[in-house]
């Protein structure tokens, strides 16, 4: 098996954007490729199709391949959970809770061992592998319990991209820091170098990367332009910097929870022509959008303590009141009943929380993660749509004991399947398990001609594809994009 490794100066350079734009154009080429990293740190996660855990990011870039996500393809991932520890999934499995000053000792070898192992099952099935790293492969203090930047390009003798995002200053000095602080034979491993978000004149550029060239004796690849392009992000670092798409119609505001997890569940609302997506701090004035969506959480007590302590559940609690329209999804959606019940305090240490009580219900959190792909067909806001995501959450939510019939009567299923999400009577509070809810095309559009229809807007087509349609479209412009600007000829034809 080939092998080609992406690596970057620093965290956020554009490895995931180049190694999936790499996947696709290699895929295109005839090659039988597959994404690969070995270790991943990210909140934004995807089930495959066994109920394993990857990173969000190693799924697009099997998309991007050409083929179905699986767990070898991120085989050590970390879920950062508040209190400097992390949940860790080996193998797409839960394997326990570690601080950081115990991962090594805890589970580095075994994380070694997985890493191989994923590999080496990957040899057997694909002829050619793009590798991602992780922040920086020069971080010394870390190099020691490293997994995924140049431990796994030295075990795979992989030809290795430097990556440095000129946009943040001092290029130049990245790259030949990165390059001094890495060993004899992980540098001899870097057979190229990639310079990404360049702002202004092309030949600007010519004499110093002439100068970095001779300096360091490796070829820079190519110089790619800053261009605002909708791409998946890793974590929530990347909303900090993400501009909002003014649009016309629709005004949509997602509560940026201080341990937000799955925001790529909103990708297919940020790509709607007609609907403008923006990410809001919990401090801020909350106005008056179209709906607000309460994302996923990686720790619903947390998240469901700071609405509280930041005032963000009165304004919630207001704004239904005046007529908004709230949609939570997986925490989100735990956070919008009565009450949130930690028995065994896993998340807190209190066993019983207020929700916002905008919806007659009660979540347990359990020790059980629930991980799984799912289908079903819509009832609200139309029925008979087929509806396919996919869960990954602890916890149970039933509506509360003391739910009169009344009460009862006034809140409807969302989909056949009545435990993955409900909606009260007028269709003001939406609440789901479901992710990759909005990459349903039918079901979307739905749910915002119920928007539209609130301010007297005419419907959008429903008879529309879903978003990995749609995606697969956006994946060739990257791969041609990335084409057009880099040279990947001197590592494909060693």
């Amino acid at each position: 098996m080939r092998a080609l490794m992406v690596v970057g100066t620093t965290s956020h350079a554009g490895k995931s954007f180049i190694t999936t734009a790499i996947c696709r154009i290699l895929a295109r080429r005839g090659w039988h490729v597959t994404p690969f990293k070995g270790q991943n740190m990210a909140l934004n996660a995807y089930v495959t199709t066994g109920g394993g855990e990857i990173g969000y990011a190693q799924a697009v870039q099997a998309w991007a391949a050409q083929i179905n996500p699986r767990v070898e393809m991120n085989p050590v991932l970390l879920k950062p959970q508040g209190n400097m520890t992390s949940q860790v999934i080996l193998g797409g499995k839960v394997a326990g809770i570690t601080t950081a000053a115990d991962y090594y000792e805890k589970y580095f070898e075994r994380g070694w061992d997985m890493i191989t192992q994923s590999l080496q099952r990957l040899a057997a099935e694909y002829d050619f592998v793009v590798c991602e790293g992780a922040g920086s492969p020069a971080e010394i203090n870390l190099k020691h319990r490293d997994l995924t930047n140049m431990r796994v390009a030295k075990y795979l003798n992989a030809p290795t991209i430097l990556v440095v995002d000129i946009d943040r200053g001092g290029a130049f000095a990245h790259v030949v820091g990165t390059l001094h602080l890495l060993d004899d034979s992980e540098r001899a491993l870097v057979k190229g170098i990639v310079i990404n978000k360049f702002r202004g004149q092309r030949s600007l550029l010519d004499s110093g990367i002439e100068w970095l060239e001779n300096y360091t004796g490796i070829p820079v690849l190519g110089v790619i332009p800053w261009r605002d392009i909708s791409f998946s992000s890793e974590d929530s670092l990347d909303l900090l910097e993400r501009p909002t798409r003014r649009k016309n119609d629709i005004n949509l505001t997602v509560l940026r929870l201080p341990h937000i997890a799955n925001f790529t569940d909103f990708e297919p609302l940020d790509a709607e022509k007609t609907v403008s997506l923006t990410y809001l701090d919990l401090n801020d004035t909350l106005g008056h959008p179209d709906a607000v969506i309460i994302p996923g959480s990686k720790t619903t007590i947390n998240d469901l303590m700071t609405l509280h302590e930041t005032g963000m559940v009165k304004k919630l609690q207001n704004y239904v009141a005046a007529g908004g329209v709230v949609l939570g999804i997986c925490g989100g959606f735990q956070m919008l009943g009565q009450m949130v019940f930690d028995p065994d305090q896993l998340e807190g240490s209190d066993v019983s929380y207020r929700g916002l009580n905008l919806l007659p219900m009660e979540t347990v959190i359990t020790h059980e993660k629930i991980v799984c792909q799912r289908q079903t067909c819509s009832v609200y806001p139309y029925a008979g749509f087929p509806i396919t995501g996919y869960e990954i959450h602890q916890g149970i939510t039933r509506l509360s004991e003391n739910t009169s019939q009344r009460i009862r009567t006034t809140i409807q299923p969302l989909f056949e399947d009545s435990s993955l999400g409900i909606v009260n009577n007028n269709q003001s509070v939406w609440g789901c398990y479901l992710h990759g809810i909005f990459d349903n095309g039918a079901w979307r559009r739905s749910w915002l001609n119920y928007l539209r229809h609130r301010r007297g807007l005419s419907s959008l087509p429903t008879g529309i594809s879903n978003y990995r349609e749609q995606r697969e479209v956006v994946l060739d412009e990257i791969a041609d994009f990335i084409e057009e600007f880099v040279d990947l000829k001197p590592l494909l034809n060693n």
